[in-house]
């Protein structure tokens, strides 16, 4: 148990991975909470289930809680810089399924509502999966 803790929190990166990871964490966090409670302008988690179950992805309530939990948790999972890649790899499903379910068809551009800024966020959760939450982090004071 001991090396599977210290392979998922060992980080040899800087200070820039932890800059990215903390404004991405904002970004999901905030988003998650729009999905989850409504905050932000967001339709809460009666208004993103009935949504989702009209795009096909049902059951709604179960889909939406999913999506939020991990737009949300996830994202304060990247501010503490606690467990970042367990935490990134799921952001990355959660964005995968969103450019391929929703923003595919639209094209690139996000004024169009297309994959841009979910691409984004899916390259960002690449990055930490693979580099590690950084020097300023907790996964990091657990890995030393």
């Amino acid at each position: 148990m001991n090396a599977l803790i210290k392979r998922i929190s060992v980080t040899q990166a800087g200070f820039g991975i932890t800059v990215l990871r903390i404004v991405a964490g904002i970004t999901f966090a905030a988003h998650g909470s729009q999905k989850l409670f409504g905050w932000f302008g967001g339709y809460g988690l009666a208004g993103v289930a009935q949504w989702m179950e009209s795009i096909g992805l049902a059951p709604g309530y179960l889909m939406a809680l999913m999506a939020g939990s991990a737009e949300f948790f996830g994202g304060l999972a990247l501010i503490l810089g606690l467990l970042v890649r367990p935490a990134a790899a799921v952001l990355a499903v959660t964005m995968l399924v969103a450019i391929f379910t929703v923003h595919l068809a639209n094209g690139f551009f996000m004024s169009n509502n297309g994959y841009e800024f979910a691409l984004a966020l899916l390259a960002v959760s690449v990055a930490l999966l693979i580099e590690g939450a950084g020097k300023a982090s907790l996964d990091g004071k657990i890995a030393r």
